[in-house]
């Protein structure tokens, strides 16, 4: 991982417009709100025996430890949140604002700050759809407050 390209985006990302509907953006998906970055994306796993899917996880995870480290000095340690009853709470029936709702579906736990002076969070995020598809490392820009 080029954690110097990483922090870059991150700043970009706390700097940038939001979207004014929701699509993608040079750098993933965007709305209204919030903007993501896909940092890092992960070979897919249809071959694999499972070796490669565990040392993966194992280091997207990392990375993203990493990551936080650096934003840590920044803004301090991070709140550290489950999005699983967000997801629960979504497939209840119950109205998640977005980008909450989409990041339930498939990132499990987010470390998470509150941009000082300003009313945007910062999250960052290991994703993974399906045991198959890659993993995707993940920074989150957004004026939402979490659920």
């Amino acid at each position: 991982m080029d954690i110097a390209r990483c922090l870059a985006t991150v700043d970009l990302l706390c700097t940038r417009e939001f979207p004014e509907e929701q699509g993608r953006t040079d750098l993933g998906p965007g709305g209204p709100g919030y903007l993501v970055a896909e940092l890092q994306t992960s070979g897919d796993f249809w071959e694999d025996d499972g070796t490669e899917w565990e040392e993966a996880e194992a280091q997207y995870e990392a990375d993203r430890d990493g990551l936080a480290e650096r934003l840590t000095d920044r803004w301090g340690p991070p709140h550290v949140i489950s999005l699983a009853s967000t997801l629960a709470r979504s497939t209840e029936g119950e109205d998640i604002p977005e980008p909450w709702a989409w990041l339930s579906g498939h990132v499990p736990d987010v470390q998470l700050w509150q941009l000082p002076g300003t009313a945007r969070w910062v999250a960052l995020g290991v994703s993974q759809w399906d045991k198959e598809l890659p993993f995707e490392l993940l920074a989150i820009v957004t004026e939402t407050d979490p659920p």
